[in-house]
């Protein structure tokens, strides 16, 4: 008997193929010529330009979170319906949905990357964030009956879509100075507080007693803010990634190749994204495996690792 459904064998190159015809239309020359550009950087099989493809999840050296990850993917449509509900609301639900949704790891072994989203009170930050940009830029936090409605679909990538302008608005806030930001916090706090809606002026009670933990004083200097409690960094790698499951690009954890010197070949990883008014990332910041620094690179200096956009979800 033969196979009515055989399965098709992949040819060889077609990562290369595509990698070439996606760097062809990047720059607008012809397909012998990108070819010939990628080529010269020893472009490999499964690796891609940075400029280009997508990796949420990236795999190969955190067992224990992929297994997090994977149990996630296998939940029951009314157990997805439940999750995006809790998302649809705002400021703590969809902080919380973040913070699970992207859990704590580590960079690999032997690189010093160190610990990637992590950080004690990453959901109040988060909403915190949310809060601000309600007080700052209302019309950029969607309408909770949108939300509603689109959370009945039990996509929460449909829920991202919704929320890509809160979410990238709360990103654009950690690029502020430490101080301008506790400053932010405190009078989007202070305003909340005074709403008019009882769950609004709760959250916001709750919160302002959480931050007031949270933070600590500069020794030396009386009255100078230092946020040194707070999980910047944690919480800036769980929005870079949200925002790239939009925008396409490499989240946190992502391992790669350096392209330009002095750094040429040398690997790294991806640690944080840069971001412009919109779209996806313009820039990565990385740290190098040897010598072990951070550097900020454009897009198009930096070679995705094979295997590494594997876990895409």
């Amino acid at each position: 008997m033969t196979d009515q459904n055989p399965r098709r064998t992949p040819k060889p190159g077609r990562a290369r193929q595509r990698a070439i015809r996606a760097e062809a239309a990047r720059t607008g020359v012809a397909y012998s010529v990108a070819a010939r550009q990628l080529e010269t950087i020893g472009l490999q099989p499964g690796e891609t330009i940075s400029s280009h493809g997508r990796t949420i999840y990236p795999a190969g050296f955190d067992s224990y979170r992929e297994r997090l990850i994977e149990r996630r993917e296998r939940r029951s449509f009314d157990e997805r319906v439940a999750d995006t509900r809790r998302a649809a609301i705002l400021p703590d639900g969809r902080a919380q949905h973040l913070v699970e949704r992207f859990p704590p790891t580590r960079g690999p072994a032997g690189t010093g990357v160190g610990l990637l989203y992590h950080g004690e009170s990453r959901k109040e930050l988060l909403a915190m964030l949310f809060v601000i940009v309600a007080a700052e830029s209302p019309g950029l936090v969607p309408e909770l009956g949108d939300l509603a409605w689109v959370a009945e679909l039990g996509e929460e990538t449909a829920l991202d879509m919704a929320c890509a302008e809160l979410d990238r608005e709360a990103r654009a806030l950690l690029d502020r100075e430490p101080a301008a930001l506790w400053s932010a916090i405190e009078k989007a706090l202070a305003l909340a507080e005074h709403s008019g809606e009882w769950q609004i002026r709760q959250d916001a009670i709750r919160l302002a007693a959480r931050f007031r933990t949270m933070m600590t004083l500069r020794e030396g200097y009386e009255g100078e803010p230092y946020v040194e409690g707070l999980p910047l960094p944690g919480v800036r790698q769980i929005l870079d990634a949200v925002l790239i499951v939009a925008d396409d690009g490499h989240s946190p954890g992502t391992r790669v190749r350096m392209l330009t010197e002095p750094h040429t070949g040398r690997t790294a990883t991806i640690t944080g994204a840069l971001w412009g008014p919109s779209g996806p990332p313009v820039g990565y910041v990385v740290w190098l495996d040897d010598p072990r620094t951070v550097l900020s690179v454009g897009t198009d200096e930096l070679v995705v690792l094979a295997d590494q956009e594997s876990l895409t979800r």
